[in-house]
């Protein structure tokens, strides 16, 4: 991510967590990063995974695109998984769209999403295997999986790059906006 870009999302990020009275030690702490981290993250200076993301998203209580809204941008290529949200709705239930690529022989682990969270893919380009950890399903293009994402899943890939678009649809009971 650019300089801009994180500046903007650490605004954001912090704006998030005094919303919910949070202090800096808090949410570092339940998400599982060190204050440190989140401080610099906050200030724009932070180079965060797209784990980080997700687990303050989780830990804020807000869909992961309502975390990184404000970016326009890639929002991170780690170990051979590129995302970019696509857009974001604004009923409810919240759901989020993205773009994601898999380069050839990546494995992606996904911690567990909001409470409620379900994950709907549908595959551009090359093949992929999915789903909740113990219950992946290989795709082929065009094809589809939908699965709960509130427990740990998997993305994999063999020989070839995975594309797809990735729908997250959120309980309404669970997310803030």
């Amino acid at each position: 991510m650019d300089s801009t870009s994180l500046a903007t999302l650490g605004r954001h990020l912090q704006t998030l967590r005094q919303d919910r009275a949070l202090s800096l030690s808090q949410l570092a702490c339940a998400a599982g990063i060190a204050k440190s981290n989140l401080s610099r993250l906050e200030q724009g200076s932070g180079n965060p995974t797209l784990d980080t993301l997700w687990r303050l998203a989780v830990q804020l209580h807000v869909p992961f695109g309502t975390l990184v809204a404000p970016v326009s941008v890639l929002l991170g290529e780690e170990d051979g998984v590129q995302v970019r949200l696509i857009d974001q709705g604004q009923d409810s239930p919240q759901v989020d769209v993205y773009w994601m690529r898999c380069d050839a022989h990546t494995e992606r682990r996904a911690e567990a999403h909001t409470p409620g969270a379900r994950e709907r893919l549908t595959l551009v380009s090359g093949t992929l295997e999915a789903g909740p950890e113990g219950e992946t399903r290989w795709l082929s293009p065009g094809q589809s999986l939908t699965f709960a994402a509130d427990t740990p899943h998997l993305y994999r890939t063999a020989e070839l790059t995975a594309t797809l678009i990735l729908t997250i649809t959120y309980d309404p009971e669970e997310s803030v906006p």
